[in-house]
Formats: structure tokens, C-alpha cells, sequence
């Protein structure tokens, strides 16, 4: 048995206390919104059922402060676990009983359609406000786990990034191996964005969703649905997906949609990772974009270089000042659309070798764009991002992708979320950060480390090197700077025209294609 759950049964809950915890819950649902008081009594039979209880005592609630309902939780599911209802206490079964529970107390989807629509009708920020407070206080956010997350802002020479070590998805310990090794698995749902995902209990294979909710919303006349991620990276962190499973597609559509939702809900941001493999999201199956209520780094980069559309006299153009090729439009919704357009379909069959860039290796295609849309004020503004995912023997991961001598700190895509400045890191930095400092004040010899520490040998010595003054106070702050400037050099290196002064003209002369098309 792992320590945690030891900890979990040693504190022997009795019925009292159940019976408490439930109630707890119920007046937790009530103050936070999620349940009406005509519902008290269903809820609390729901409860009562879920967790085979038979008979009910009016009990005296004295705590009522919870912000979050996971330490409620928390008593309920070791008492579950001691009364036998749950199998092995780990983690899985913990969130699938969590997030069943909790939907005793949430109202039908219907219901959060409608009320949502209420709201949306007086004015849309109003409506997601209060969708984005229900899916925290229903414990589909997972507000607990996001704070275990280490996040700091670093200063650059673009701006200042966000980072984040993300431990906020807990890691699976050797019974959950075990039972996911055995358990039969499904093809429902298709994926993780299906919306037959809202109120599915969850298996060993999939997560627990009895707590989900989602809200139908129209994209060019099409059927798409808006929901949060359980795992917000930002503030208001926002995914919409297509209504079918269908895979990412980057089209003129896309850019239209785009354009379609920042109408919609207009202090919103919204973008669409890329279209393929490596510099592509994690969930290329399914046609999806994320968005948001937050400013990024990448937004707040100044234009360096204006261009102009002779077509579009009104629009606003140009290369932004940042370490990814992007170019920024700003101006009516149609003139936007139509000059995303142009750029995309220009890149798609754009090479340069002088550049090392080469749209297609015989059939299979190499270039697209990462776009991401924003109002400013009447005008709507997109950057469109260039992306080539093509592969070298010297780069097999792939040639504009973190370098291998980055992998020490980033090794995975980077998606839309790192192309706007938002870090995000694996978990494993956490510690490994931790024992760096401890070698960093020590000046601690090679032979001294942990072997699984040596990928960190060359970045440790250059950082050694450029800080002859490394202490227990300020050894933190530099491991936080530092890991910004890798960063940027992540970002560089997946930049497709680089910062230089030849990839700057490179840059130039696509440009040039471009404005040919659009004369």
C-alpha cells in the first residue's frame, strides 16, 4: 500500500463523520451555486445512495468555510475505501467516485445550456464567468491539484514568459499500472474532446467525467461545443471542439471560425494549434482550438516590421518582434480572413533552401500555421505563426523543434500554448531544480551527482561560469531566470526564419509571394 493511501485509512472515519461530510457537502453546493435549496433533499438522497447508506440523522454543520470541495471529498472517499466500495484507493478510482459525487449535486446539461444562454444573453463575458464558477466549484477544474503547479515569470529579451512545472496531473502508481494493464479497453468515447464525454463515470483507461458539462455553440453555422480544460495553464483556459471526431484540418474555415467565436465572446482569445505532427497538439484526432481570458507575452510583442496588402489599404501588417515567425494582422473581420488565408496557402507550398526550408518531402507535406485570434476593440487582429515540422538525421526530433541539447529541460511539441510564452514544463523539473540549487551552492563535483542528473552537466557549468556568486538566497531566482532564457532558445530554435539577418530577409521575400497574391 503507498504511504498516501496509509495516511488516507489510518484516520478511520466513522458514520458520524460521513453523515457530517455529506452534509457538508450539500450546504458546500448551495453556497457555491451549484445546487438549489428546492434541491437539498434529492441531493442528499443521491448521496446517500451512491454511497449505500440507507438511513439519515440531521446533523450539526459547524465548518462551512470550504472554497473547495477536495477535503470533503477527501473524508468521504476514505470512509468509501474502509467500508469496502472502493477497490484499491488509488488516485483513478479516487476521481471516478469524486467526480460522481459531485454530480449529485450539479444541475442536468440542459439546465447549464440555458442558464448559460440566460446569461450570454445579457452580455457574454457574464456567461462565462459563471460558467467558468461552475466548473471550479464542481470540482471538474481541479483547483487543488493546478496550485501544486510551480509557476514564476521570467524576464527576456521578448518580453516576460510564463513558466510552469506542471504537477497538477498526479502520476500513477504501481496499482494503477497493474489494473490498466488488465482492464478491458473502449472505443467510447473516441477521445478525450468527444462530447460523449459529459457524464461518463470514467474507466482505468479514461478519466472521470460525471462532472462535466459543455455548451453547444455555432461556428459558421456549424455545430461546436465549449467547455474548460480540468488543467487550466492560464486564466479561463477554454477549449472548443468540433462536434464530430474529425481531425485537424488548417483551412480557410479555420481562420472564419477563429474570427467567429472572437465575435462571439469578444474578451476572449482563441487559436488553433497546428495541423501536424510534431509541431502540432497532442490531440491531432479531433478538430479543436483553445482560448482564454488572458494576456500572453506574444500579444503584447510590438509589430518590428509593417508590411502592406495594396487590396486591404486599411488592414494592419507585420512581422512581430518575437522568436517564432509570426506575422500579425489587425483590421475588419473579412480583410483579416482573407489575408490569413493568402498567407497560409502561400506557405503551404513555400520553400527557401537557402533557409532549410522545404514544404514537402515528396508527398508528404511540411509547412502550416499555428493562428491565434484577439479583438481590439472593433478590429480584429490574428497572428499567424509559420511551422514547418520537417526532420534531419542531425535533428530527428525535427529540425524546427527544441534541440536535442534543450531536451534537458523541453523535449515535447510546442503547441500553441509555448508559442504564445507559456512554458510548460514536465514535472520531473521540480525536483531536479531543487537538487541542481543544492549543487549549485556546494560546487559539486561530477563524479558527486546523481547519474540521473549528468543531462543538466553542460547547462550546470554554464551557469557556474556566468554566476561566480551563487548562494542559498539567490540561487532560486537564477534557476528561474535561467529556464526562461532556455525557453526562449526553445522558441528560437522552432522559429522557421531565424532572428538573424539572413533569415530576416528570407522572411522578406516570402513576404513578397505574399503581397504578389494579394495585389
Amino acid at each position: 500500500m503507498a504511504s498516501g493511501e496509509t495516511e488516507r485509512v489510518s484516520r478511520c472515519v466513522t458514520v458520524a463523520d460521513i453523515l457530517t461530510a455529506v452534509e457538508q457537502l450539500i450546504q458546500y453546493g448551495v453556497e457555491s451555486g451549484l445546487l438549489p435549496r428546492e434541491d437539498i433533499v434529492y441531493a442528499r438522497n443521491r448521496l446517500l445512495a451512491a454511497l449505500r447508506l440507507t438511513e439519515w440523522k440531521q446533523v450539526e454543520v459547524k465548518d462551512t468555510s470550504f472554497t473547495s470541495p477536495s477535503p470533503i471529498l477527501e473524508t468521504i472517499l476514505d470512509w468509501a475505501y474502509e467500508r469496502g466500495l472502493l477497490e484499491t484507493n488509488t488516485t483513478t478510482e479516487r476521481d471516478i467516485w469524486g467526480a460522481k459525487l459531485m454530480d449529485c449535486l450539479m444541475p442536468r446539461p440542459s439546465e447549464v445550456i440555458r442558464e448559460f444562454y440566460n446569461q450570454y444573453h445579457q452580455a457574454p463575458k457574464q456567461a462565462t464567468d459563471w460558467f467558468y464558477s461552475l466548473s471550479k466549484a464542481s470540482n471538474y477544474i481541479q483547483t487543488a491539484r493546478i496550485a501544486k503547479n510551480k509557476q514564476w515569470k521570467a524576464k527576456t529579451a521578448y518580453g516576460e514568459l510564463d513558466i510552469t512545472i506542471n504537477l497538477s496531473k498526479p502520476e500513477k502508481d504501481p496499482k494503477e499500472i497493474a489494473k490498466l494493464k488488465d482492464a478491458p479497453t473502449s472505443s467510447y468515447p473516441r477521445c478525450l474532446l468527444c462530447k460523449e464525454n459529459e457524464g461518463y463515470e470514467g474507466t482505468w483507461h479514461h478519466p472521470a467525467r460525471s462532472n462535466h458539462r459543455v455548451i453547444p455553440i455555432a461556428l459558421l453555422d456549424e455545430t461546436w461545443y465549449f467547455q474548460y480544460s480540468p488543467y487550466v495553464y492560464y486564466n479561463e483556459h477554454c477549449i472548443v471542439f468540433h462536434a464530430e471526431h474529425v481531425p485537424m484540418k488548417m483551412e480557410r474555415k479555420t481562420f472564419a471560425r477563429l474570427l467567429d467565436f472572437i465575435e462571439k465572446f469578444p474578451h476572449y482569445f482563441i487559436g488553433s494549434n497546428a495541423d501536424l505532427p510534431i509541431v502540432g497538439g497532442s490531440i491531432l484526432a479531433h478538430d479543436h482550438f483553445q482560448g482564454g481570458n488572458y494576456t500572453f507575452a506574444m500579444e503584447k510583442a510590438e509589430i518590428e516590421e509593417y508590411i502592406s496588402f495594396p487590396s486591404f489599404p486599411s488592414l494592419t501588417a507585420g512581422i512581430v518582434r518575437w522568436p517564432m515567425s509570426v506575422i500579425r494582422l489587425c483590421g475588419k473581420k473579412e480583410e483579416v480572413l482573407e489575408a490569413a488565408n493568402c498567407i497560409y496557402e502561400t506557405w503551404q507550398t513555400y520553400s527557401d533552401p537557402s533557409v532549410d526550408i522545404y514544404a514537402n518531402s515528396g508527398d508528404v507535406p511540411h509547412n502550416t500555421v499555428t493562428p491565434i485570434a484577439r479583438r481590439r476593440g472593433d478590429l480584429f487582429e490574428m497572428d499567424i505563426v509559420l511551422r514547418n515540422n520537417r526532420t534531419s538525421e542531425e535533428h530527428p526530433y525535427g529540425i524546427f523543434h527544441p534541440h536535442e541539447e534543450l531536451h534537458h529541460i523541453k523535449k515535447e511539441n510546442i503547441g500553441l500554448i509555448e508559442v504564445m510564452g507559456l512554458a510548460v514544463l514536465p514535472g520531473r523539473l521540480a525536483s531536479e531544480l531543487d537538487t541542481l540549487a543544492t549543487y549549485l551552492v556546494r560546487n559539486t563535483k561530477k563524479d558527486e551527482w546523481d547519474e540521473a542528473l549528468f543531462k543538466h552537466w553542460n547547462w550546470y557549468e554554464q551557469i557556474g561560469a556566468a554566476y561566480p556568486n551563487i548562494t542559498e538566497e539567490n540561487v532560486s531566482d537564477i534557476l528561474q531566470h535561467e529556464v526562461g532564457q532556455c525557453f526562449i532558445t526553445v522558441l528560437e530554435h522552432a522559429g522557421v526564419f531565424k532572428r538573424n539577418e539572413k533569415g530576416k530577409q528570407a522572411f522578406r521575400t516570402f513576404l513578397r509571394k505574399v503581397q504578389e497574391k494579394l495585389s
